[in-house]
Order: C-alpha cells, then structure tokens, then sequence
C-alpha cells in the first residue's frame, strides 16, 4: 500500500515521495522577471523536503497577468531568471516545475494586501482585459473584459506554446497549465463566464474546446515523455455540482487521450456566489471520483496540511500526489514534521543529508 512517503514515477519525473508544492503567487515580480525573492524562496521551500515544487502562475502574456507583479514567459529576457530558480529548486533535492497561465478576465488586478480588486480604468498600471465573453467575474473584479476574437483565441494558444518552449528552456521538468480559479481556460468551460454563440460557445464540445486545442499546441512542442498537467476546477459549488463534476471528468478524459498525464483537481471559482464547503480536505472525495472515473493520476490541495490527513489521501487511493501550500509557508520543513508525526524511521533523512545528519546524530527525544 502506498503512502505519504512513497516513491512515484510520472514518465520522466520521479518523485522521492508524493508531497508537492503546489503554485503559490508571490507578486513581487517587475515586467514579470525573477528576483532576489524567487530565487531565495523556491530553494527554501526544496530544502524542506517535498518531491515536486511548482513555481507559482506565470503569465504566457503581459494581459495574462494576475497583477502587474506577477512572475512572466511572454519573452526570452525572462528565461534567464526562470532557469536559476529551476536549477536552485533541483539542486535543493526537488524536481522543479512550473505552472503557465493566463488569468483572463480576472488579469488587471492589485495585488491581494492592496486591494485585491480591478486596477480602475485609466490607472497606468492596469490593461485591458480578454475573456470568452464580454461578462465582468463581479465582486471586486467588477471590469467588464473585451469578447475575444478567433484571432484573440489562436494568438493565446500560441503564446502558451511560447511559454512552454521557453519553460522547458530554463530546465523546468514539469508543466502545470492552469485552467482552473476562473481564469481564461476555465472561463471559456464554464456556463457562467461563457456566452459564446460559436464554435468556442455553448455546447460542451465547443465549451472544451479552447483547452483542448491548447493542449495540443503544446504537447507538439515538449520532449517525448516530459509530463504535461493541468490544475482545473472540476466543480463550482452553484447549485449544479454533479452536471459540472460529470463534463468536467469527461473533458479529463479528452485530456488524457491528447496527453495530459495529471489532474490537480480544484475547484472553478468561476461566480463569486459560490457556495464552497471550506473544511479540511474537502475536495479528497471529489478527487477520488476523478481519479476513478477518468481513469488518471490526480493531485489537490485545500486543507491536507495534518499530515495524517495527506497520509489517508494517498493510503485511500484519493491522490496520488498531495498538494501542500499554506502548510509550507508556516513550515518550510514541514515534510520533516510530516514525517516524525507519522513515525517513519529516520525522519531526519526526508531533507538534505546536510541537514539530516546534524538532526539524526545530535537528536535528543522527548521524555515521555
């Protein structure tokens, strides 16, 4: 039976256990390149022990991002940055991967502790904003984007082939696109963002569409066997779960036979009127069908950071790799933590032998 602990191989990635890091912004980047702060804070995390660390949202275009703080690939001054992060994340003892994205009608915002809401038209700071339809997300996000034209949705598509190319340029070993969280992939598969009347709108065909094609853009550019993923809200929480959950593991299984390897299994964040159950991995059950249904390798995050928790979802055969972010942050060693609460032996050596050997050798247990 496998467990937290165990190995796991995904084509070419081969993971020493099944934590990762999933995408977390940072928003501290300038014309999207790479700083001092990246190339401090992915290394930091490596060290602590996970298999996989995914370098948080970088944007396939200067309109693809979340803020203007946001990390970028749109152009190759921004590879060389991206290369020392990857190499400093391998060097750290974790395979290192990066997630590509482009936030659509959500782009054009401040920061989260400055207001996390549209920069207001006029500001010289903010841009104009593309999405399936000319519908505005609501709440803070209230700027209503321009309707993308096909030539729109093919120049998008491309810069994401674009990114990748670039991607595997700087060493990453594995892609995350991210067609979750309401940004545009998501947006042109969901009811609520999409009111297209062509081939890209309405039906679940024409729905799929644009993540489809883009899929296959891309794996037309990445090494033989280099894993290709995809983060994707399977549900919305809107009072129409199970039609949601059904297309969304059907278009899985699209995925899977255009090469999509794994799922990171999340939730659409498409309405703000959501009703989302928040608690401690919620979404493991969810997960479970997805990985049954569809027949694939999954991940997720969202409240596994009790390391019992993570354990179960791997014994249970809910995941196959879990997702801890928040946990990480408050504990850049959390898998050394993760490992002395579930007792395996020598839980020193789940983080570099520079570290374990002091930890193990001068190692003084508790009285009882």
């Amino acid at each position: 039976m496998a467990d937290l602990f165990s190995t796991y191989e995904l084509k070419t990635a081969k993971f020493k256990n099944r934590i990762a890091i999933p995408p977390m912004c940072q928003y501290m980047a300038h014309n999207g390149i790479a700083n001092e702060w990246h190339k401090i804070h992915y290394p930091t995390l490596a060290r602590g022990g996970s298999a996989l660390v995914i370098v948080e949202a970088t944007a396939v275009s200067p309109e693809g991002r979340i803020t203007p703080k946001c990390l970028g690939l749109w152009n190759d001054e921004q590879v060389e940055g991206q290369r020392e992060i990857a190499t400093s994340i391998k060097a750290s003892g974790a395979i290192a991967g990066i997630q590509l994205a482009h936030a659509g009608r959500k782009a054009s915002a401040n920061i989260p502790w400055e207001g996390d809401d549209h920069i207001p038209e006029g500001n010289p700071n903010g841009w104009p904003i593309i999405a399936p339809s000319a519908k505005a997300f609501g709440g803070n996000l209230s700027k209503v984007p321009k309707e993308m034209t096909l030539e729109d949705i093919k120049r998008v598509q491309n810069d994401y082939v674009e990114a990748a190319k670039r991607a595997v340029l700087a060493g990453y070993e594995w892609i995350e696109l991210h067609f979750a969280h309401g940004y545009l992939a998501q947006s042109f598969f969901s009811k609520h963002s999409n009111l297209r009347t062509d081939e890209y709108g309405g039906s679940f065909e024409n729905r799929s569409r644009f993540s489809k094609e883009t899929i296959q853009a891309v794996k037309k550019v990445l090494p033989e066997n280099f894993p290709l993923t995809a983060r994707f809200g399977v549900i919305e929480y809107d009072g129409n779960d199970e039609e949601t959950l059904s297309e969304s593991i059907q278009l899985i299984k699209e995925w899977k036979e255009l090469g999509i390897d794994m799922v990171s299994v999340s939730v659409g964040f498409s309405t703000p009127n959501a009703k989302i159950p928040w608690g401690p991995a919620f979404l493991g059950p969810i997960a479970e069908r997805v990985r049954r249904d569809a027949n694939i390798p999954v991940a997720s995050a969202w409240g596994f950071g009790d390391p019992k928790l993570a354990d179960d979802a791997v014994r249970n055969d809910q995941l196959d790799l879990v997702m801890i972010a928040r946990a990480h942050l408050e504990n850049p060693n959390w898998p050394y933590q993760a490992a002395m609460t579930l007792k395996k032996e020598r839980p020193a050596w789940v983080l570099p032998a520079p570290y374990a050997h002091w930890l193990e050798r001068y190692h003084r247990p508790t009285k009882a």
